[in-house]
């Protein structure tokens, strides 16, 4: 998927949390296989020429498409699959995945998990007795600088996704044109249980731009969200407070 991934695992039986580790990173690497936009024989790219059809391809393929319908619906269409009249799943699949694998090593016992992909992290559990998970957030205007830590403490499940323009560019696109998305921000990091939603929410927050995206944000059950203009203004959601530590 182009990016790096990062895994941090805190307890249960080893040998079975290591078997859980190497089928969670198959399962990444299976993910690109049949997703990759970039890859002319991915499932993906055979689905987006007519070559063959959702019920041909592997069953995640109709799963990630059912998810990312649901993410159009909720968002009134700022996420969307198929911006300039392409099929690209992209904007889901990297959430989805790192959540799947997470949520694997976890089932195999252990009590703590904290997996990165590309800055946008799962955390379940706990690395240890009274301490909570954290993830620092970047700010997009001061390079290794943070604009925030956001503290776990108190759930089970938490993930953290940050959308924006500081180190990929103007890659976010606006589905209504398809082509980059005109907007007054440079970041959105949303904080809500589930990556596969944070990873969307981030993505069509960021394209609505900071009045609309803060308001629809706040709309969402179990969301919070950090916006930074590129005028270095700051918007929260009201809850977002709760989770910063």
């Amino acid at each position: 998927m182009g990016t790096v991934f990062s895994f941090d695992v805190r307890g249960g039986e080893p040998t079975a949390v290591r078997a859980a580790l190497d089928e969670a990173v198959a399962g990444l690497r299976r993910a690109d296989e049949v997703f990759s936009t970039y890859r002319d024989d991915s499932q993906v790219s055979r689905l987006a020429h007519d070559e063959v059809t959702v019920d041909a391809c592997a069953p995640e393929v109709a799963e990630v498409l059912e998810l990312a319908a649901e993410a159009e619906r909720v968002s009134d269409g700022w996420f969307s699959t198929r911006y300039g009249g392409r099929l690209d799943p992209t904007g889901i699949v990297k959430g989805w995945a790192v959540e799947r694998a997470a949520r694997r090593i976890a089932a195999a016992g252990a009590t703590g998990v904290s997996l990165n992909g590309g800055g946008d992290v799962q955390l379940l559990g706990s690395p240890g007795s009274g301490r909570p998970w954290r993830v620092g957030v970047s700010d997009p205007l001061r390079p290794g600088g943070l604009a925030a830590v956001v503290s776990a403490a108190g759930a089970a499940e938490l993930a953290v996704a940050t959308s924006g323009s500081a180190e990929r560019g103007a890659h976010v696109v606006d589905p209504r044109t398809g082509r980059s998305a005109v907007t007054d921000l440079l970041s959105v990091t949303v904080v809500a249980p589930r990556l596969t939603w944070a990873d969307c929410w981030a993505t069509a927050a960021f394209a609505m731009g900071s009045r609309e995206g803060l308001r629809w944000l706040e709309s969402l059950s179990g969301v919070e969200g950090l916006l930074i203009t590129a005028g270095d203004e700051v918007r929260c959601t009201g809850g977002l407070a709760a989770w910063l530590g």
